[in-house]
């Protein structure tokens, strides 16, 4: 048996901020941006160099959904981002203002610091440790 997990739901107020963001502030790729109808599209991102599970970005449609944009895990980190070159892209962070909560640590795993999207949604960014 071969599964994987191929795109992750990201509920978002907005299509076109959640893009601008995940692409100009984190430097992901748009993979797909197709209008599904008049109020929906399949919006695919990813971080560069990601070639199996994607962000889903959704855009809440109703008050249930629009109550959990930005908290989808009751503040916990949501996402983990992986990265081959931990000061590279922390100060790349800083440099385009996205918040940071504390500072950078070193753990068992990697080097890590957990910063928000920009609706809220908790994120480490992990520099894991070479094995």
């Amino acid at each position: 048996m071969n599964q994987q997990i191929a795109q992750i739901s990201l509920l978002v107020k907005d299509y076109d901020e959640a893009i601008e963001f995940y692409t100009q502030k984190l430097h992901f790729d748009l993979i797909e941006d197709i209008q599904l109808d008049e109020n929906k599209r399949w919006v695919l991102i990813a971080p560069p160099g990601t070639s199996v599970c994607k962000l889903l970005l959704a855009k809440a449609s109703n008050e249930n959904q629009k109550s959990r944009v930005g908290n989808q895990t009751g503040g916990r980190v949501f996402l983990f981002l992986y990265t081959d070159d931990f000061e590279r892209d922390y100060q790349n962070l800083i440099k385009k203002e996205v918040q940071i909560i504390g500072e950078p640590r070193n753990e068992k795993y990697g080097k890590v610091v957990v910063f928000t999207d920009l609706y809220g949604n908790l994120w480490d960014m992990i520099e894991p440790v070479s094995s």
